[in-house]
């Protein structure tokens, strides 16, 4: 079963890249002259999916004109302006919307430059909601473009992904995209919590699973970033 929505988390305040989100939300701020939101909206509906829902927070209104000249996908605006939820919170809350279907969690600012094969298409043939309740894209830490970080997740040779130790440095950083199935929030408390609490508690059991970005993963957190991040793509349009 190949999932044909998303979640998009696009709520945060986006302070690391000030001054450009003074007056602006993160996710539309433009790489490459398309805000970092259409890249993110474009690559999911062509990879199928058909409706999504983006939370809202911070200069929401903007977002919500944004996304309102879209057809494609049909988007849901999920509204957090009066208290922020967190990742997990904020798919929580949006729940009802996805039924007992698997979905895309999608981070508004997660850019990449595609491999052989696009990414999230290779994340749903792969996808197995009998052995999975998460499944990660993960990026080599030491070929990430804006990242310097001492990585999120090892991996094993079947794809179960694994926490560092203390101190441990580890190969691969989350690229800011997973597939989820409801039943990995079971149990999980209302409010504001953050995603991490029911992978880990998935990851103990087995059943988060990780697949590796046979591209180029780029972070883009602050400005400095972004202008890398733009210069990656130059790159890659001068070589097409």
């Amino acid at each position: 079963m190949k999932p044909t929505s998303a979640f998009v988390l696009a709520a945060g305040y986006g302070q690391r890249m000030r001054p450009l989100t003074d007056h602006c939300p993160k996710p539309l701020v433009k790489l490459g002259r398309k805000p970092l939101l259409d890249h993110v909206l474009d690559r999911l509906m062509d990879a199928g999916v058909t409706d999504a829902v983006v939370n809202v927070h911070y200069l929401a209104d903007q977002i919500e004109q944004h996304v309102a000249t879209r057809e494609t996908p049909r988007i849901v605006i999920s509204d957090e302006r009066t208290a922020l939820l967190d990742t997990g919170g904020g798919v929580k809350k949006v729940l009802q919307h996805f039924g007992d279907r698997c979905f895309f969690v999608h981070n508004s600012d997660s850019v990449w430059i595609e491999g052989s094969t696009a990414a999230l298409e290779r994340m749903s043939e792969a996808w197995d909601p009998e052995h999975m309740d998460a499944l990660l894209l993960l990026a080599a830490a030491n070929k990430s473009v804006g990242y310097s970080g001492s990585g999120d997740f090892s991996m094993s040779p079947d794809g179960r992904i694994h926490r560092p130790g203390e101190n441990e440095v580890v190969p691969f950083v989350f690229a800011g995209v997973s597939i989820i199935h409801p039943r990995l929030l079971d149990d999980m408390p209302d409010g504001a919590f953050s995603l991490n609490l029911p992978w880990d508690r998935a990851i103990e059991a087995q059943r988060v699973f990780g697949l590796r970005h046979d591209g180029i993963w780029m972070h883009v957190g602050t400005p400095e970033a972004l202008k890398e991040a733009e210069r990656c793509l130059e790159g890659e349009n001068i070589a097409e």
